[in-house]
């Protein structure tokens, strides 16, 4: 019998196993998927991230890349038809389980045409802003509600808003408890925000809200990680207000970093516009911090995040808390890796069951 094997489709995946900037949700999900079912063989497609081709092993996951950089439809079509390729010789070598596509997306539209022509199992997990109005591979693809995984509540209303169809099974981001310390430690860091520095983030925001806070607090210190085309603009709103002293810009750091500054902030900052449920979230809550963001993920709200309606409501959210000389920190986990990797698997192993038990009465069929 073929050995069993799940595919994952991804715009991009980890380079190699020091590359943790990469889409870390993603790949903490990868990893405990296959810690957590070491006998299936996971395989990820990566479309253009690392930008070489290549075949190679991460945490005992396959990963094939094919260094589909968009440099236009004709190289797009090329990507497609070598990863289509690929799908076709892992159909011959393994007993697939089926398909799983991040985002709906490229992945998604390959995914589905291949796992319906091979009658193969195939979920679409929606991942953020692929849930917003105007992504045009909704109509190519055509997804069932069953097909779609949303991360989010939050995300499952948008499609439901936007296309007109709900998404059958909801499952966020969960939390790898190895990589945060129990080791208590003095939380010197009154306000941290991370993440991408674009304009969706809306980081500059973060900075309205210490340049009022330093009113009150003159030694403030900030931490904000992250790279991205707003840095620039970011700097000079801080010379402006003239508040070196108080943010440091710290770039781009590696995801075990950024754990390690959750656990040593008071309260994290996540000013974005739109937010299909930030692992920065769930992180920050489970290293203590308080959170205060825009976004509300899920209907239900954990304790320690404070979801706020406009920068005034957040500034005063943020001058708030720090003005609790006792504010306490609890670790709140929201959802454990392991958790999320057992209910996704559970999708496919309930078809796997299906598939092999109508091919035993098949068998005995032709026995009889």
């Amino acid at each position: 019998m073929k050995p069993k094997a799940l595919i994952i489709l991804s715009p991009g995946f980890a380079a190699d196993e020091s590359d943790t900037a990469c889409l870390p949700p993603q790949q903490v999900f990868v990893k405990a998927l296959k810690q957590t079912y070491p006998d299936t063989h996971l395989i990820v497609l990566s479309f253009h991230y690392p930008f070489r081709r290549d075949n190679y092993n991460w945490h005992g996951v396959q990963i094939v890349s094919f260094n589909g950089k968009d440099w236009g439809k004709g190289f797009r079509l090329l990507t497609w038809t070598s990863v289509w390729r690929q799908l076709q010789l892992l159909n011959k070598q393994y007993r697939l389980l089926g398909i799983l596509s991040f985002w709906l997306g490229e992945c998604a539209y390959v995914g589905k045409r291949f796992a319906k022509k091979h009658q193969l199992k195939h979920h679409i997990w929606l991942l953020g802003q692929d849930a917003k109005a105007g992504n045009r591979f909704f109509k190519r693809v055509n997804p069932m509600g069953d097909d779609l995984i949303a991360l989010s509540d939050f995300v499952a209303d948008s499609v439901d808003r936007h296309y007109g169809i709900r998404p059958q099974h909801t499952i966020p981001v969960g939390i790898e408890a190895d990589l945060f310390s129990d080791t208590p430690v003095k939380r010197h860091i009154d306000i941290l925000g991370a993440g991408s520095l674009i304009p969706l983030k809306q980081y500059h925001l973060l900075i309205e809200t210490v340049r009022l806070a330093v009113l009150y607090f003159p030694k403030l210190r900030v931490v904000l990680c992250g790279k991205g085309p707003e840095e620039n603009a970011l700097r000079d709103l801080i010379s402006q207000y003239k508040l070196e002293n108080n943010i440091n810009l710290l770039g781009e750091v590696p995801h075990q970093e950024v754990i390690r500054l959750m656990g040593q902030s008071r309260v994290f900052v996540h000013p974005s516009e739109y937010e299909g449920f930030g692992s920065v979230l769930a992180e920050a809550l489970y290293a203590g911090a308080h959170v205060v963001s825009f976004c509300k993920p899920m209907n239900v709200v954990a304790d320690q995040h404070h979801v706020v309606a406009d920068i005034n409501e957040m500034q005063r959210r943020v001058i708030g808390l720090l003005q609790q000389p006792k504010l306490k920190h609890e670790r709140i986990l929201l959802y454990s890796i392991e958790s999320i990797a057992q209910q996704v698997m559970e999708l496919y192993q309930t078809n796997d069951k299906s598939r092999q038990t109508s091919k035993d009465t098949e068998t005995n069929n032709s026995i009889t």
